[in-house]
């Protein structure tokens, strides 16, 4: 099977960054939101960092305007019925995604693969939530999408070969770099980064060391490009203990149990880089 057209449901952070990567890619885009002003908002996010790439040099104007000319905007999913992929993007609530891919099967074609972008929930589960779970497929895009070379396919143990090979050879026209892995809590990069972010977290709250010497420790010892703390804010506090909180729940393993300090930043909502305050302060 080959993709041509593709549909992303959702169009916030994760979903507008998966939309603009596609259609850098060459490929039809249909995004949608559940109202106009969180498309419009999606849309302008892409349009704003596209002319951010032009006034760098990094992307002419006409290459700008045929990316945004692949991407059409919609409240209705029913219009997305045209694509041979459609990438659920939406909050993770396992109950709202299991409830859109029911919504997914009972309207799109038969031949059309249903994808999810989650980063640490049951694939399994959306897919049994359908009439079709032989092609349904993790995708989870690193954030942000555009700049982030990896992507985590994720199978089930009902997916069909074609819907996994369709899928591995579409990442790779995205230009990233593919790796597989069964469903199960976390796949391989959350599974091995929520303990490091926890841990760094651990070790602050217990005053072992300042958020500057953790982070300092890292990028200097390690030679990563930002420290755990900074990190960590962003991503958002709150989708680190979200992620945490669910890999528990699965795993019952300790590693994973969220530190009363993440749990009292968010309750404060301090949660980095988008409040303007988590471990650090922000402009």
């Amino acid at each position: 099977m080959e993709i041509k057209k593709v549909g992303v449901i959702g169009c916030g952070a994760m979903g507008s960054g998966i939309t603009r990567v596609c259609a850098r890619s060459g490929y039809q885009v249909v995004v949608s939101e559940i109202n106009d002003e969180l498309l419009n908002k999606g849309l302008s996010s892409i349009s704003s960092a596209l002319t951010r790439r032009v006034a760098k040099g990094e992307l002419s104007q006409p290459d700008k305007e045929a990316i945004l000319g692949r991407i059409q905007g919609t409240t209705n999913t029913q219009d997305l019925s045209s694509c041979d992929l459609v990438i659920e993007s939406a909050s993770e609530n396992i109950e709202l995604k299991k409830k859109i891919f029911a919504e997914m099967d009972r309207i799109y074609p038969k031949h059309t693969i249903l994808a999810t972008n989650t980063s640490c929930l049951s694939v399994t589960d959306m897919a049994m939530a359908t009439k079709r779970p032989e092609k349904v497929v993790g995708l989870h895009f690193m954030n942000p999408a555009p700049v982030m070379r990896l992507l985590e396919i994720v199978k089930t143990i009902v997916i069909s070969r074609e819907t996994l090979e369709t899928s591995q050879r579409f990442g790779e026209s995205l230009g990233k770099t593919i790796i597989t892995v069964q469903d199960s809590p976390g796949f391989i990069e959350n599974r091995l980064l929520v303990p490091f972010l926890l841990n760094a977290i651990r070790m602050l709250e217990t005053g072992i060391a300042t958020r500057e010497d953790v982070d300092t420790a890292i990028k200097g010892g390690l030679n990563h490009p930002m420290g755990p703390l900074a990190l960590a804010d962003l991503i958002g506090l709150d989708i680190v203990l979200f992620i945490a909180n669910a890999m528990y729940e699965e795993l019952k393993d300790p590693q994973y149990i969220p530190p009363v300090l993440l749990k009292k930043m968010v309750t404060a909502e301090r949660l980095g880089r988008k409040s303007g305050k988590g471990f650090y302060e922000y402009r």
